[in-house]
């Protein structure tokens, strides 16, 4: 499927869960130079992880990915397709809080465009790649953040990350895995548990929730 963007389409998978849904959120995939697509194996669980509790969930490839219309803009023109996914969601589930999250590169694009969006309740970063991006933006966003890390990424170990989201605020909430890569080899399992389980009655569940009331 397609959903319209700024600069044309943006190729797009939809995952909505059976029963009564408690929100909708988008994963964006990770560098698109690098090989990265909405097919990425994080990205694609952590789509399943929003649904299995109730979140539909909407994975999309950047501008110039896939048949996604457009050309790689260092992350600037992707925070619109991010943007342009949110609007998509919003129409199709008005009045159900959104929620955004990323792997890598997509962690940055999506968690900065969403940091800012009045429609987004909460957020998830997976492997944060702090070698080569600031994320001080998140020191002032109030709505909850989930972080998780492989202990030995190569860009951005559990161990460094863990002194530069303690600085940004007691909003964030960092999950480390023993063993981990930065792309999870081995780990899919307990990074897809820990996003369900963070949206299902954690601080992100808690405001999905919360902004229904």
């Amino acid at each position: 499927m397609d959903i319209p963007a700024p600069q044309g389409q943006l190729e797009a998978a939809h995952r909505e869960p059976p029963g009564t849904l408690r929100g909708a959120g988008v994963v964006c995939h990770p560098h698109p130079l690098q090989g990265g697509t909405m097919q990425t194996k994080a990205v694609f669980r952590a789509a399943q992880s929003l649904a299995d509790v109730k979140i539909a969930a909407l994975r999309f490839n950047f501008r110039g990915v896939g048949t996604s219309t457009g050309g790689y803009d260092m992350g600037v023109g992707e925070k619109q397709d991010v943007l342009a996914a949110l609007d998509w969601l919003e129409e199709r589930h008005p009045g159900l809080p959104l929620v955004v999250g990323g792997f890598s590169f997509g962690s940055m694009v999506g968690l900065s465009a969403a940091a800012e969006d009045p429609r987004v309740v909460a957020m998830f970063g997976l492997s944060l790649p702090v070698r080569m991006y600031d994320y001080a933006f998140l020191a002032d966003v109030e709505k909850p953040v989930l972080v998780v890390q492989g202990d030995e990424d190569d860009l951005g170990s559990g161990a460094e990350v863990e002194p530069i989201v303690a600085e940004l605020g007691s909003h964030i909430t960092l999950a480390r895995i023993e063993g981990s890569d930065h792309f999870f080899d081995g780990h899919m399992d307990e990074v897809k548990a820990l996003v369900s389980a963070y949206f299902r009655d954690g601080p992100g569940g808690q405001a999905v929730e919360g902004s229904t009331e």
